[in-house]
């Protein structure tokens, strides 16, 4: 019993991160219609960008409190990563928003494939580790947890509270909301549409930054490649969850890391990605929107 409960703990932290990057993927899919498939990149530029905060507050100060760092970490890498992706929207999606579907597709997989290079190039193909930020752990009824785990989870509830409450309750949220439903209406009602999507696509980076920077405190390094594997399993988790569901994202990142998780417990590690995708699969059969997510009425 105490192995499993440490397995769902492990799954929890797992997929707190996942759900946090898979925000970005339904956000922007549930106004623009696309999958930016260069958001796993902007999750590995923000763990960089952490990782070159922390480099730089070491070699300026002696000593810095660990929550101060990692808060400093955080703020910058969103901020970075939000310009980024606020440019790449800009320059790369928004001339092509009247094209055919598959052309901000190819070009979001273009920008991926540029962004990982671009880091690689910069900062070398290997492994970019940093010393232990939290090294607590509690052991609570034989069971092992860690302070950085709760920090993740923590910060992953309070985001996921902040941005429902900012979708729903808001002038943005409800600005998301009618760019969603009909971006000429909303136009045609005075809602600036550009300025809206671009809000979104900052918000979409700042959450990935967060999880970046989340990433490289719990597993202590990061690597140019790092952008693939999480950002595919978090647009699963979007899938999964309903994409164009805050919640939803949420919960489907959750299941795939309770499903990892304990498939890597039980069974082979070396299937564990096999296992997710195939709940996703089986999923998909019996609730073709995902979870929490709604039928997609066709405008005509």
């Amino acid at each position: 019993m105490q192995y499993f409960v440490q397995q769902l703990i492990n799954g929890l932290t797992l997929g707190s991160i996942y759900g946090l990057i898979a925000i970005g993927y339904t956000m922007v899919y549930g106004i623009v219609g696309m999958i930016n498939f260069a958001h796993g990149d902007i999750f590995m530029v923000g763990a960089f960008v952490a990782l070159i905060v922390f480099l730089i507050l070491g070699a300026l100060f002696y000593s810095v409190p660990v929550v101060i760092a990692l808060l400093i970490m955080m703020i910058v890498s969103m901020i970075l990563v939000g310009i980024y992706n606020w440019v790449i929207e800009k320059v790369a999606y928004r001339p092509l928003r009247g094209s055919f579907r598959l052309a901000p597709l190819i070009t979001a997989i273009g920008m991926s494939i540029a962004l990982s290079n671009f880091v690689q190039v910069t900062q070398g193909p290997r492994n970019k580790p940093i010393p232990p930020l939290i090294s607590e752990v509690y052991n609570i009824y034989g069971v092992s947890v860690s302070l950085k785990q709760i920090v993740i989870v923590l910060v992953t509830a309070v985001l996921l509270i902040v941005f429902s409450y900012l979708v729903n309750h808001t002038s943005l949220g409800r600005a998301q909301r009618a760019c969603e439903q009909d971006q000429k209406m909303a136009a045609l009602l005075g809602i600036d549409v550009d300025k809206t999507i671009s809000i979104t696509f900052i918000i979409g980076a700042a959450l990935a930054g967060v999880a970046g920077t989340l990433f490289l405190m719990y597993y202590g390094v990061v690597v140019f490649s790092d952008g693939f594997v999480p950002g595919v399993k978090a647009f699963t988790a979007a899938v999964l969850g309903g994409i164009g569901s805050i919640p939803g994202a949420v919960i489907g990142g959750l299941m795939i890391g309770f499903i990892e998780s304990m498939w890597s417990a039980y069974f082979s590690i070396d299937y564990k990605d096999v296992a997710a995708f195939s709940i996703l699969a089986i999923v998909l059969i019996f609730l073709p929107s995902g979870i929490l997510g709604r039928p997609e009425v066709e405008k005509v």
